[in-house]
């Protein structure tokens, strides 16, 4: 009988060493503790060239830190990093232009950045030819 309380004992232990834990990441996640809810936010500004480590600016009433962020090195699009859009599949090949087009629709704007509703972006068009042949290779070789 008495192992089973301590069983519980250790249990309870536990259990409220566990919620203290939780406690504490949240608290961490507001890191300065400010009141303040209406944060601006700029774009990320990377620490040299165009993509990268770099830093955000945000500002709310007399307040302003600054962010860690980062630029995907791939990332070139007109639109920015902080506008996330979710886009339909490539069109045709256009024969005039030798381009294929999509559209995105915005998802999700981070930061209150200012991002279009609608984009749309171009790529060249494949020159090569894709076979279907290349799938039926393994076959045939029992």
């Amino acid at each position: 009988m008495q192992v089973r309380g301590l069983l519980l004992l250790l249990a309870l232990i536990v259990l409220a060493a566990t919620a203290e834990a939780g406690k504490n990441k949240k608290e961490k996640g507001k890191k300065d503790g400010s009141e303040c809810e209406d944060w601006r936010w700029g774009p990320c500004v990377p620490n040299s060239k165009d993509c990268g480590l770099g830093y955000r600016e945000g500002t709310c009433k007399d307040e302003s830190k600054k962010l860690k962020c980062k630029i995907p090195c791939n990332w070139k699009k007109k639109f920015g990093a902080d506008c996330k859009y979710k886009f339909e599949s490539w069109g045709g090949c256009s024969a005039q232009t030798g381009v294929k087009t999509r559209s995105g629709i915005l998802k999700k704007a981070l930061y209150n950045a200012q991002c279009e509703e609608i984009v749309y972006v171009t790529k060249p068009c494949s020159s090569k030819i894709k076979s279907k042949s290349k799938a039926k290779k393994g076959k045939g070789k029992d």
